[in-house]
């Protein structure tokens, strides 16, 4: 077998490939024999026809159908072997199949290329620090009350009570959307996100009355903004009022276990369970940052197969999401387009990733695969054989090495601590501000 790598651009390279009628001849006879029991000839039980009257009259037909997937084959074995690692689906453009003499073959594919890494270590970047506030644990206490509530049936809605109705999507001319009902949906007049429309709406009505609303439904894709407007009818089947649990201290000793005997120590569990959320959440958004930084310090052009292998990944991940919560999802095309930046964007990543593993020798070996099997092992009574097997089945190395980068990533950066809370603040009190401008200029204006 004669074999060869022509690299085409940075992120493609070629493999060109010619084998002998010798090296093939296996797989020759192994399709004669696949096909032979599907053919059908007069003179012979169907399958049975002898090997020379099958090639005798479709050898050819065979035999080049053949070639195909031998090629295809022969190119996944050169993979493994070779490592030459394809980041999306390969293409067989050439082929050239002599019978009797040679099979050779091309087949163009992607490759993550190397790039030359530029202002990835030393940066500073703002890592938000968010502080648990009074209103935070009161929250909390009011979420954990409602949870233990009583509830009795009231005749007419009032604030903050409850109420159980039919939802009905409807189009423009008043009609039912097709397949948009809920039944017997529960709405909390209590809870803040509650639609400001439904809550004015619903003020007043009685069991079997309906009402209306509007819901606008107002997101971002990178800068372009999308927005949508649903109109409901709702039909209210039942309306109850809570009654809430006296908050002393043997309700907090029953809730919490007797892990806490007063409301003040109640009160700080919660408050270090804000903090725990808060931190880890700090985290990720400083994480985001980084790496949203490093990539934007190394914008190149990803490979158009790769992207689009990353788009399939992440419309399969809404899709299992969806699913798994019982939510229904826009069309595939609808989908592709509003995750189409992020995938650009992981694509990205995954390449930077690679690169900078090249760079700064970051690897992952098998001896942290086992010693990873040992520790879960022991948790989970699996063998850690079997462990080790199902981490290189399931790519666990990469996972690895991507926390691998990240970590040596953070621990060349410098850290900027902003106080969350303060800055928000001050970006609604520049908001409010730069609105009450527009209106008093669009007011000149009129």
């Amino acid at each position: 077998m004669e074999k060869k790598v022509n690299e085409i651009a940075k992120h493609e390279h070629e493999l060109v490939v010619t084998l002998t009628y010798d090296e093939i001849k296996p797989e020759i006879e192994e399709a004669y024999n696949k096909e032979r029991k599907k053919i059908s000839i007069d003179g012979f039980r169907k399958g049975k026809a002898p090997l020379h009257v099958i090639k005798k009259m479709y050898g050819e037909s065979i035999e080049y159908q053949a070639a195909e997937t031998i090629s295809n084959k022969k190119f996944w074995n050169i993979v493994d072997t070779d490592d030459l690692k394809p980041i999306s689906t390969p293409k067989l453009v050439d082929i050239d199949f002599v019978p009797g003499e040679k099979l050779s073959f091309k087949v163009i594919y992607e490759v993550k290329p190397e790039l030359e890494l530029k202002n990835y270590k030393g940066l500073e970047i703002e890592k938000p620090i968010l502080k648990v506030r009074d209103e935070d644990v009161e929250f909390e206490l009011s979420r954990i009350l409602k949870g233990h509530a009583s509830y009795v049936d009231v005749e007419i809605i009032e604030d903050k009570c409850r109420f159980v109705a039919n939802l009905q999507r409807v189009n423009d001319d008043g009609t039912p959307f097709e397949g948009s009902r809920t039944e017997n949906l529960t709405v909390d007049l209590s809870e803040p996100t509650v639609n400001v429309d439904l809550q004015e709406n619903s003020k007043g009505k009685k069991v079997g009355e309906t009402f209306e609303f509007t819901f606008v439904d107002e997101h971002k894709h990178g800068e372009e903004t999308h927005k949508e407007e649903y109109k409901y009818v709702i039909e209210v089947v039942k309306i109850e009022k809570a009654t809430y649990p006296e908050f002393d201290e043997e309700f907090v000793q029953k809730i919490s276990n007797k892990q806490a005997k007063t409301i003040d120590e109640f009160k700080n569990q919660i408050k270090d369970s804000y903090q725990k959320y808060y931190e880890s959440q700090s985290d990720q958004v400083f994480e985001s940052k980084l790496l949203h930084e490093i990539v934007k310090n190394n914008d190149f052009t990803p490979p158009t197969g790769y992207v689009e292998f990353m788009l399939e990944r992440l419309v399969e991940v809404e899709k299992e999401n969806a699913k798994r919560q019982k939510q229904r999802l826009p069309e595939d095309a609808t989908l592709k387009k509003n995750l189409a930046q992020r995938a650009e964007w992981t694509a990205k990543w995954q390449i930077v990733l690679e690169n900078l593993s090249r760079i700064e020798d970051i690897t992952v070996d098998d001896e942290e695969l086992e010693k990873l099997a040992e520790e879960e092992a022991g948790k989970t009574g699996i063998s850690v054989q079997k462990l080790v097997k199902y981490y290189k089945d399931t790519n666990r190395k990469e996972s690895l090495l991507e926390d691998k980068v990240i970590k040596f990533l953070i621990e060349n950066t410098k850290v900027k601590e902003v106080d969350a809370n303060e800055k928000n603040d001050a970006e609604n009190k520049s908001n409010k501000n730069a609105s009450k401008r527009s209106t008093k200029t669009k007011d000149k204006k009129d």
